[in-house]
């Protein structure tokens, strides 16, 4: 399925997303298939007041003290460096690094360490899960030695439970690099008026790109939670990917739709061209 091609669309269906950085991209995504959007912005990047473990982490880094790094996204790879290079140069970081085993979970990852000359080892395919990441170690060329091994995770605003319990179990002492953390928007009574849009049944595709926006929607709903819930049950939700779908089921929100490629616009273009027929289907139940 091609993201750019226009035959399929929402009929002018109002959708429901939170992207924040691509509130725009999403915006014009959904108008581009036909639907009427409701983007509102859920969460913000805020760095981390204290960056005491990335300060131990760029020490141990330069001591030779890992034996592999995992970065998890590229927003927190770049702010990880920029925070590494208040203290050492730039130079002695990518050597560091690359006389390291470097995982990359996504392209974004790929693209800032490339940038920096620093030698992947391993990227994972689409859809980035952890399962793939733990296969790619398990695989790697010569044998990874898992027990007594140290690996350094790059955090992405809430920590990778699954990863880090799996890492833990094949005998990995694990070391947290938290970067930065999501918050709520400043101003949130947008994120509850679209709530409420939800309930009032305003906007009944609703689509979500990662799991933090799925708990800031549950966090703002507060005590209209259990109604958010019943309308999201009447509505076509849309997840982008296993992690995100993870979460809804979580709180108790069923998935409609996950696309076969876990990005944005695949997401917007399998929801345009299933959302009508399953909205149908819903109100027939």
């Amino acid at each position: 399925m091609n993201p750019e091609s226009p035959r399929v669309g929402f009929e002018g269906l109002s959708v429901a997303a939170f992207e924040s950085r691509h509130a725009a991209e999403m915006a014009t995504l959904i108008e581009r298939y036909g639907g009427a959007p409701r983007v509102t912005p859920s969460m913000q990047e805020v760095p981390l007041e204290e960056n005491a473990a990335a300060f131990e982490f760029g020490d141990k880094l330069i001591a030779g003290k890992f034996h592999a790094v995992i970065f998890m996204t590229g927003v927190g790879t770049e702010m990880l460096i920029h925070v590494l290079e208040s203290r050492q140069a730039r130079e002695e970081i990518v050597r560091a690094l690359s006389a390291t085993l470097i995982v990359a979970r996504g392209p974004k990852s790929v693209r800032v360490l490339k940038n920096l000359q620093v030698p992947i080892a391993i990227t994972l395919p689409d859809p980035h899960t952890s399962q793939l990441l733990l296969r790619a170690l398990d695989e790697y060329p010569g044998g990874f030695a898992w027990e007594g091994s140290r690996i350094a995770v790059q955090e992405y605003g809430v920590p990778n439970r699954e990863l880090l319990g799996e890492l833990e179990k094949r005998g990995a002492h694990v070391f947290r690099v938290p970067v930065y953390r999501w918050a709520l928007p400043e101003n949130t009574e947008p994120l509850r008026e679209a709530v409420q849009a939800i309930i009032d049944g305003q906007a009944r595709v609703v689509l979500f790109t990662n799991a933090v926006q799925v708990n800031h929607l549950m966090q703002v709903a507060g005590e209209k939670r259990e109604s958010l819930r019943n309308a999201l049950r009447r509505s076509v939700v849309c997840s982008v990917g296993p992690t995100c779908s993870e979460t809804l089921r979580n709180h108790g929100i069923g998935v409609d739709l996950e696309p076969e490629q876990h990005k944005m616009g695949s997401l917007v273009y399998e929801a345009a061209g299933r959302a009508p027929t399953l909205l149908n289907q819903k109100s027939m139940e």
